[in-house]
């Protein structure tokens, strides 16, 4: 198999983790503990894919693709901080009030290195600060996937006011939103899938 396609494949896994692992009634079937693991497991997921997408950028011309090398460092950056505030959660007294309905928050650095790499890759396709991207496949893997990582910083912005509010308005919005990026790097994952496999087939 390709990198490109263990790429997709990574990263769908990873994102299939935080898509499940936000919802409330999954959290109470599997329990905190185990949710917790998903968490876990799924930004593992997210770092192996990332690691992989940077030794294929590391490949190519630094001067002619500078946007994709720091986009893919960024991210990179962004999974290792995901790692270590998944695994301090699996770590914290899930006796807390707070974990029985948020097993793990948004970490904020790791939100904006998403954020700063989405951006990046978005405009690595469009050619344009604010530019609008072309009808390509390319451009349609890199706007869900920004949207992906807007999503993921409203989580992490909304829960900051969860532990101190412990407002059931503001948890909706972080499972939501954290649920909701996933989903976005689903959909990229998928379409990334399906151009490589697309391009083996036609080799």
């Amino acid at each position: 198999m390709r990198r490109a396609l263990w790429i997709a494949v990574l990263f769908a896994a990873g994102s299939a983790c935080f898509l499940v692992a936000p919802i409330p009634a999954f959290l109470r079937l599997v329990g905190p503990a185990a949710d917790g693991a998903v968490f876990f497991a799924g930004s593992l997921l997210f770092t192996s894919a990332a690691a992989l997408q940077c030794l294929q950028t590391a490949e190519l011309d630094r001067k002619t693709h500078r946007l994709d090398w720091w986009s893919s460092g960024v991210q990179l950056l962004g999974t290792l901080f995901f790692n270590v505030t998944t695994f301090r959660a699996l770590r914290v007294s899930l006796d807390s009030s707070s974990y029985d309905r948020l097993v793990w928050r948004p970490d904020a650095f790791g939100s904006i290195c998403f954020l700063v790499s989405g951006y990046l890759a978005y405009v690595a396709v469009s050619r344009h600060l604010l530019g609008l991207p072309r009808r390509t496949m390319e451009s349609a893997i890199a706007t869900v996937n920004l949207l992906g990582c807007v999503a993921f910083g409203i989580s992490a912005v909304a829960s900051y006011v969860v532990p101190t509010t412990g407002n059931e308005r503001n948890l909706a919005v972080v499972n939501t939103f954290t649920a909701l990026g996933a989903l976005c790097f689903l959909i990229g994952a998928v379409l990334l899938g399906r151009c490589e496999a697309r391009r083996l087939t036609v080799r």
